[in-house]
């Protein structure tokens, strides 16, 4: 049985104020209240100055983290304490780490930014999902488009789990994170910078994550919620390593362009995909064998080959209610098609074990759209 007091007291060892005297707390809004950690917070804070920024857009863009720079800028805390999901934790480790304000959006779009950690980070997910309190890179959009930052400075110095926050979350928002943490893991297996550590991490967020997403998501206690929120975890530790691939690569237009939420955004073409890679597996450009590592699916998922595989993970989707029709999503795929490819990620795109050219898109595109 999880002892709830851990990490609470843990919370409260690391913000003694003879350590912090002044905080800078970024969260968004209704994930404060909504998950309690309010509560949690005002039991763990004696006589600190605190600054507050509650986060607005659904997606971390510029224009936003520019508000959130300034306002770091001005308070000059002790400590930045980022409570909230993948959006806050990306905000919190850009803006503590890229100060300048001056050309900001040209230095990001041509990675001419430098990175310069100035104050210690904090950070509680109140998500199970991206991993991103352990992981080296944060997502900002300019426009419609996604950028990465990447940098081990980004990585936050503490992080802690209180499964207490992340059980009451809204089934659409467990769905959907819940599943980034799987296809972060299965993504990891098979990506071209994997190796045997990041394997090691996906392996273990899969076995957690496999046995407890469903019910997680249905059938919510403290176990499968803090087994859910290692899972994700380990799944950021195994991407730390290996990035993800081709279907983080095109999730991003379907987040900015169609308003759905990450996790969700990466189930539509993971399927598609993992049968892409399969079938063109005598292409990989590896230094692994492809095929073991989907092996190692196989055994994690108890399917037999690749069409097993293909149904197993579309249970898991149906059974967390997540569409993947795109018609029923109204992403016109034949009409969207330069909007949805323009925004499709090229950092992640590489790291597919088969190379992926823009006619594949496009096809698995116009194939998803002419789904029933």
């Amino acid at each position: 049985m999880l002892n709830l007091s851990e990490p609470i007291n843990e919370l409260k060892k690391i913000l003694k104020p003879s350590k912090y005297k002044k905080i800078f707390i970024l969260t968004g809004k209704n994930s404060f209240y909504l998950s309690g950690i309010d509560k949690i917070l005002k039991k763990s804070l004696t006589n600190q100055e605190c600054c507050f920024f509650f986060k607005k857009s659904k997606i971390p863009e510029v224009k936003e983290l520019t508000n959130i720079i300034k306002k770091l800028n001005k308070f000059n805390p002790d400590l930045v304490l980022a409570i909230g999901g993948g959006s806050v934790l990306d905000y919190a480790k850009i803006a503590n780490n890229i100060r300048d304000l001056e050309n900001l959006k040209k230095n990001i779009i041509y990675s001419n930014y430098k990175i310069k950690k100035k104050y210690p980070v904090l950070a509680i997910p109140t998500t199970a999902g991206s991993g991103a309190e352990v992981t080296p890179n944060a997502v900002i959009y300019i426009g419609k488009i996604k950028y990465s930052i990447e940098d081990n400075l980004l990585v936050p110095d503490f992080f802690l789990i209180i499964p207490e926050i992340v059980m009451g979350l809204k089934k659409t928002i467990k769905a959907s994170s819940g599943f980034d943490a799987i296809a972060q893991g299965i993504e990891s297996l098979i990506s071209k910078k994997s190796n045997d550590k990041s394997v090691n991490f996906a392996t273990k967020s899969l076995k957690i994550s496999l046995e407890n997403y469903i019910d997680f998501i249905k059938k919510p206690n403290i176990g499968n919620t803090y087994k859910m929120c290692l899972a994700a975890n380990f799944s950021g530790k195994a991407i730390s390593i290996s990035r993800t691939t081709a279907p983080h690569a095109l999730s991003y237009p379907f987040t900015s362009h169609y308003g759905i939420n990450h996790g969700h955004a990466v189930s539509l073409t993971l399927n598609e995909f993992l049968k892409f890679n399969y079938e063109n597996i005598k292409y990989a450009d590896c230094k692994f064998s492809l095929k073991e590592r989907y092996n190692i699916l196989f055994k994690l998922t108890k399917a037999s080959n690749i069409n097993e595989l293909n149904l197993f993970i579309k249970s898991l989707k149906k059974k967390a209610n997540l569409e993947t029709n795109f018609k029923k999503l109204k992403i016109n795929a034949n009409n969207s098609m330069l909007k949805i490819l323009s925004g499709v990620n090229l950092q992640r795109l590489v790291n597919n074990p088969i190379k992926i050219n823009i006619s594949d898109l496009k096809i698995i595109l116009k194939g998803k759209y002419n789904e029933n």
